[in-house]
């Protein structure tokens, strides 16, 4: 069965894909492929731009079934398959009186690819997903299973909540949840100046902020979101919802590309028209339904981790190349911030964090702007994200993170023969 990720850009023919249904499924699978030499690769659903989760011998589909859940109420923890969907767990959850703390910005990433690749959402006292880990069961090269945590094998816990799939195949993952709780959600188109010269007290003063800047444009799309439990502010109702997402943040948004596409110079006039109608509207509704949005329109995408203090600088650096090598990307560039933590791989290990993400139409060509943008990163000390497009090797990578030897090393000793290796883990580690 060939396999192609979200974005079309990634694909293979692994020798057989393997469903498991339960932790002895993926001990078999995971056994036999090595009896006959074959690399391992765990399924997710393909969000990730990079080849980290690209098989290229035996695809293993994580366990998934919703009946495997556990969740401990008065703990508010969950422990879940790793092959579930975030948008599953999150109703899960809710049915439990529970929820994450904080999300990306889509729910279909499995538990598993999404901490494995370091998903995070934004808010600069919230961490990544990965930090909400406290507890993973993994399949390891011979077949052995382990439970881990931070008080049982630590170091085993410290990679195998985020590795990039280069440790074992996840099947189980407990969460720490909090409380179910409502947001509510101001979204508007400002003036770029006034959220870069306000960006500190907008950060400082939302629990979770982000703004869009679509290229060629002096208008920020602001996202702001806070617990609320105020009933006087409106719900979002379906019709409302409807419309938001899908009728202007796709179908539009989608058809607005394409005449993008087919009319290049267009793209500057475009971009302004699209800003100001991008985000309009204030509303309260679960926390996951404002954190996450259907995402149909298929792009591809760099974002890089800058020191929290560095992203004045590193935004400089972006308009400049977007002005040198985007004059036809139709895509916004979103900033976000995330709070430090203390995962080994994680691109927020030991500093808070501000993430810029570049995205192009699928279809166009991205090089050499995602290249300029890069060497801004770079030079700032960016990590990149490991789900998204970017060129840098374990050489690179070695500096940027404290820990990189001794995950290596740990790689080393528990799959000598990389039975859960690919290509992209052996350029990012070796």
């Amino acid at each position: 069965m060939s396999w192609r990720n979200w974005a079309g850009n990634q694909y293979t023919d692994p020798v057989r894909t393997v469903r498991a249904r339960d932790t002895d499924d993926v001990v078999d699978a995971v056994r036999t492929a090595a009896a006959e030499g074959l690399r391992v690769k765990a399924l997710g659903s393909g969000h990730s731009f990079t080849g980290v989760g690209v098989p290229d011998g035996v695809a293993i589909v994580p366990p998934a079934d919703p009946t495997g859940v556990r969740v401990d109420v008065a703990a508010r923890r969950a422990t879940v398959p790793a092959g579930m969907t975030l948008r599953v767990l999150n109703e899960v959850l809710w049915r439990h009186g529970l929820a994450m703390p904080n999300l990306g910005d889509i729910d279909a990433q499995t538990v598993a690819g999404a901490i494995s690749t370091g998903t995070h959402g934004t808010g600069a006292r919230f961490p990544g997903l990965a930090a909400q880990v406290v507890g993973c069961r993994i399949v390891l090269a011979d077949g052995s299973v382990r439970d881990c945590s931070a008080e049982v094998e630590p170091e085993l816990f410290g990679v195998a909540r985020l590795g990039l799939g280069a440790f074992g195949v996840l099947v189980e993952v407990t969460l720490q949840a909090v409380p179910a709780f409502m947001l509510h959600a101001r979204e508007s188109a400002q003036p770029l100046d006034r959220v870069l010269d306000g960006l500190d007290e907008l950060v400082g003063g939302n629990e979770h902020f982000e703004f869009y800047w679509f290229p060629h444009t002096d208008v920020a799309a602001t996202k702001a979101n806070n617990r609320t439990a105020d009933d006087e502010v409106p719900r979002r109702g379906r019709v409302a919802e409807w419309v938001g997402d899908e009728l202007v943040g796709n179908i539009g948004f989608e058809g607005a590309c394409r005449v993008g596409r087919a009319l290049p110079r267009a793209v500057p006039r475009l971009n302004r028209f699209v800003a100001a109608r991008f985000a309009a509207g204030e509303y309260v509704d679960r926390s996951y339904r404002v954190f996450t949005s259907p995402r149909r329109v298929r792009f591809l995408e760099m974002e890089y981790a800058v020191p929290r203090e560095a992203l004045p600088e590193a935004f400089a650096g972006l308009r400049a190349a977007v002005e040198r090598h985007a004059r036809a990307v139709m895509f916004p560039v979103e900033v976000r911030v995330a709070a430090a933590d203390d995962v080994s791989l994680s691109t927020a290990n030991g500093r808070d964090s501000a993430y810029l993400a570049v995205h192009v139409y699928r279809g166009q060509p991205h090089e050499a702007y995602f290249a300029a943008v890069e060497s801004v990163m770079v030079a700032l000390g960016g990590r990149p994200h490991w789900g998204k497009l970017h060129t840098r090797t374990a050489e690179h990578l070695r500096a940027d993170y404290p820990a990189f030897d001794d995950v290596v090393a740990l790689r080393e000793k528990l799959d000598p023969h990389r039975r859960f290796g690919n290509a992209y883990l052996e350029r990012v580690m070796g």
